[in-house]
């Protein structure tokens, strides 16, 4: 796959009839609508999966962001996108509504999404809220299902992440 490897999640889902297929059509839809550029992408997908919790994903888009150009030093810093310089208004604004989404009750606000129009078209609005609501099927699927990590994310979180708190918990070698 783009990854180089085949990520343990996909080997699970395969396992159920046209479940794999489903999801694979989903995220190659939002995957390439293009509106939004792909370190972004990865970056709202980073924070819904620290919001939601998820190791998993956490260590998944960390690595895909350093992987579409995001320094290693701005994914590590992604909690501190309020006030850390590295973080652009237009990547608070879209990161701010990610957080927000994966809260349970969601807790995005008005204000939020003014402040994404702000600096995002409609499409590319659409295509981050549909990047948050995918990770939010897959930050479930792999906290619950407690996916093995596989090497080249686990490696990326070990060095990048581990420092701010990331483990890899229920999702190493087992």
């Amino acid at each position: 796959g783009a990854m180089g490897f085949v990520p343990s999640s996909m080997l699970t889902m395969a396992k159920a009839p046209g479940l794999l297929e489903a999801f694979g059509g989903l995220a190659g839809t939002i995957g390439g609508m293009g509106a939004i550029d792909r370190g972004l992408s990865q970056m709202i997908a980073n924070m819904v999966s620290n919001a939601a919790g998820c190791r998993y994903c956490q260590a998944h888009t960390a690595t895909h962001a350093a992987h579409a150009g995001v320094d290693a030093d701005k994914v590590a810093a992604i909690w501190e996108f309020e006030t850390n310089e590295l973080f652009s208004e237009a990547e608070r604004a879209a990161l701010r509504v990610a957080r927000d989404a994966a809260q349970i009750p969601n807790a995005t606000t008005d204000e939020q999404f003014e402040a994404l129009a702000e600096h995002f078209d409609e499409q590319q609005v659409i295509q981050i809220v549909a990047t948050i609501s995918m990770f939010g099927y897959l930050n479930r699927w792999n906290d619950t299902m407690a996916t093995t990590l596989e090497a080249e994310p686990l490696g990326f979180a070990n060095q990048h992440l581990a420092a701010n708190g990331w483990e890899a918990g229920k999702h190493a070698e087992r």
